[in-house]
């Protein structure tokens, strides 16, 4: 895939979602097409009993898509039961003009990610482990100890906004700063 994939790997209550909520916003503000995927181990459902689609799918269609003027979802059931891989999944968005894909989960994958390590949960670090990982992202970002990756402040959003964007340029070949319109 062309569009650029980035994860953040980290165990359950560290906060992946929470920075990204923070980070997506800081990223839209350079101009750029954010996507993302979220992988989840729990079923779960985005339709809900009573709703018109709902009921279609319970009657047997799949894919079920709703859409409006504002946004579109397709709902499909899948056939077995194996947790999905990263790649078919980003099969799905393969032609939506993104200039980035975020990925929340597929930890054991392999894929550039950021580790997101909060002491306190007394977790062990994924990184050495994974050599797919690019930054280490932790509430000490003081160099305590040589990493022969970078280290971020886990509580600066824009901190590891800036480290993206020049990842992205890295990847591109660009000399071009991708930061301007961060303020």
């Amino acid at each position: 895939m062309a569009t650029p994939v980035l994860g953040f790997a980290a165990f359950s209550g560290t906060g992946k979602t929470t920075l990204l909520k923070q980070l997506i916003p800081l990223l839209k503000q350079t101009g750029l097409k954010v996507g993302a995927i979220k992988h989840s181990h729990h079923s779960f459902d985005v339709d809900h009993p009573g709703k018109d689609s709902f009921e279609l799918r319970a009657a047997g269609a799949t894919p079920v898509m709703i859409t409006s003027s504002k946004r579109r979802a397709i709902i499909m059931e899948r056939e077995t039961p194996q947790e999905p891989s990263l790649a078919e999944e980003l099969a799905h968005l393969e032609d939506s003009g993104l200039d980035l894909i975020l990925v929340e989960g597929f930890k054991h994958e392999h894929y550039p990610k950021i580790e997101l390590h909060r002491p306190a949960l007394g977790k062990p670090l994924l990184f050495p482990d994974d050599d797919s990982i690019i930054a280490l992202a932790t509430e000490d970002p003081k160099p305590g100890d040589c990493l022969p990756i970078p280290r971020l402040d886990l509580n600066d959003p824009r901190q590891i906004a800036d480290f993206i964007l020049d990842w992205l340029r890295l990847r591109s070949g660009s000399n071009q700063p991708l930061r301007p319109c961060i303020p």
